[in-house]
């Protein structure tokens, strides 16, 4: 499959919603310093959008309170004010200002609102172009990640280790993998 030319993949005048059965929203940091700990949400949608001219849009909203992580304890401190403090901040959002081909992958311009702070992002990957699946639904693939500090989010927390550096690392890496539906 092609994953290069968006315009050209996704027909004009068509709109696109996440199969969240078959897609993922999560994210990576390096914790303590020595490996990578990774955490999903499991409440999210998502809207892919080819105008008239081929230009598309990409829109998405997670329900913060949704953080998946192998400890119930460690998720409601993700939920607490610490972290994304989802009983004042219910919503993480994505809306894109610019996709294109760029290097012979897909980049996505656009700007992340985590916890009341915008900040511009850019994210990088793949689309694969629409495919008939079981049943006659028309379906394409989206794979995104993307770096961002997630000290500009206001997500601040962290902890000194005895020995140097912190729990945390201020980089996180988001990472999305979308199985679209033409709608």
């Amino acid at each position: 499959m092609s994953a290069i030319a968006p315009s050209a993949q996704i027909p004009a005048g068509t709109r696109w919603t996440v199969d969240p059965v078959h897609s993922t929203v999560g994210f990576a940091v390096k914790h303590m310093v020595v490996s990578t700990f990774r955490g999903r949400f499991e409440d999210y949608d998502a809207t892919l959008t080819a105008g008239e001219d081929g230009t598309l849009r990409l829109e998405g909203r997670v329900r913060a309170a949704s953080i998946v992580v192998k400890d119930e304890d460690l998720a409601a401190h993700l939920r607490a004010a610490d972290f994304f403090d989802t009983d004042r901040h219910p919503e993480i959002a994505f809306s894109s200002t610019l996709v294109r081909a760029e290097d012979g992958e897909l980049a996505v311009d656009g700007e992340l609102t985590v916890k009341g702070h915008t900040h511009p992002i850019r994210a990088t990957g793949t689309l694969t172009e629409p495919l008939e699946t079981l049943g006659g639904v028309v379906k394409a693939g989206l794979e995104l990640e993307a770096i961002v500090d997630r000290t500009q989010y206001g997500l601040t927390w962290n902890a000194p280790l005895p020995k140097g550096g912190f729990a945390l690392a201020d980089e996180v890496k988001l990472q999305v993998g979308l199985e679209l539906v033409q709608a």
